[in-house]
């Protein structure tokens, strides 16, 4: 029997399976059972001699973008009118059967866009090079899922399971969950919270399906099995996604109304050039970049070509490595003026965190 095969299998139990309290401990074996299999089918293996050429990209600028959505929804429309890169567009379906990057500027930054190939139901089970596909996914800093404005929800729905079925988690953080194996001393479970989906029993339960008999475990959030599994494995993804309602030329303003309230959704119509700016203002903030500009000594800042930085490395030390390794060797401190300064300038050290359009100086060791 196939990895494919005993998949479906189990998918076909769990179906069957009643919801109760006298099966969870059950489900939630099958369900790591699951996790299980999906790594084994998509760890690609190593006599494989690699992936199709073109799916590898080289990593570009502050951020990377893919856009992902089944064929023919407008991504490589999206893509030439953003990037101005030409991606093959045509009137029927896989016109685009590699990756094929590109680069669009904003705000002073430049972000890598991916237009990844269409992804077909079944992808994460390996259908068509739905788990190249996804693979390339999981690099991204923030996915476009673009989506045809007339069947938003039912394709929302079935390209989150192909995501989550390659380990992608869309919008959510890493579940509070401390885990560590230990040689000894059998399963130690403590809770910071009231747990209402889990119970020792079923933790337990699920352990040992990965054969894990002694372990300390703490919960500090009120987690599901799902989130335990996911912690457990240690390969999940957490990536901010902006779900991309294309050919709103095609509904009218009742229709655009409604598919507006979709949460994390930007209407826009590619061909048109419709809600560009929307779109890309929602992507910085997704991103969560900051600009950070120069002032030399003696001079104006420098507004025209700000340092752009990820906000967990937007302190001085990573705006000083940004710039040049060797700036930290003559730091003496640095001059902050903006929102994260008590007073303007305010004297800071390299640990300072700086907020977006903050100005910094920095005064080098004499």
């Amino acid at each position: 029997m196939t990895t494919v095969d005993k998949i479906k299998e189990i998918e076909a139990e769990m179906a069957r399976t009643q919801k109760n309290k006298a099966t969870s401990q059950h489900l939630g074996q099958l369900k790591a059972k699951l996790a299980k299999l999906r790594r084994e089918l998509l760890t690609p293996s190593s006599a494989g001699g690699g992936g199709p050429v073109g799916f590898d990209v080289a990593k570009t600028g502050v951020g990377r973008i893919g856009f992902v959505g089944f064929p023919s929804v407008g991504k490589s429309t999206l893509m030439s009118k953003l990037t101005g890169t030409h991606s093959e567009v045509a009137a029927y379906e896989f016109t685009t059967l590699t990756t094929v990057p590109g680069v669009v500027q904003y705000n002073g930054a430049k972000l890598q866009i991916l237009d990844l190939p269409g992804i077909i139901e079944g992808a994460k089970d390996g259908k068509g090079r739905g788990r190249q596909v996804i693979a390339v996914a999981r690099t991204c800093s923030l996915i476009f899922l673009v989506l045809d404005v007339l069947k938003p929800l039912g394709d929302k729905r079935i390209i989150e399971k192909e995501l989550e079925g390659f380990g992608i988690r869309l919008n959510q953080k890493p579940p509070n969950i401390y885990f560590k194996k230990k040689d000894k001393g059998g399963i130690s479970m403590t809770n910071t919270v009231p747990l209402t989906h889990l119970d020792f029993d079923e933790v337990k339960a699920v352990l040992s399906e990965y054969r894990i008999h002694n372990a300390d475990i703490s919960f500090k959030c009120d987690a599901t099995i799902d989130e335990l599994i996911d912690v457990i494995e240690g390969n999940r993804v957490y990536i901010p996604c902006i779900y991309v309602l294309n050919k709103i030329d095609q509904i009218s303003i009742e229709e655009l109304e409604l598919v507006c309230k979709i949460p994390h959704a930007v209407p826009i119509c590619a061909h048109h050039e419709w809600n560009f700016d929307e779109l890309l203002s929602k992507a910085w903030e997704y991103l969560d970049l900051a600009r950070i500009y120069t002032k030399p000594k003696g001079q104006l800042p420098d507004y025209s070509a700000p340092v752009v930085l990820r906000r967990e490395t937007a302190t001085v030390e990573g705006f000083c490595n940004t710039i040049h390794k060797a700036i930290l060797r003559e730091f003496k401190y640095a001059l902050v003026w903006g929102s994260s300064a008590k007073h303007n300038p305010q004297k800071v050290g390299k640990e300072h965190v700086l907020a977006d359009e903050d100005v910094v100086q920095i005064i080098k060791k004499v």
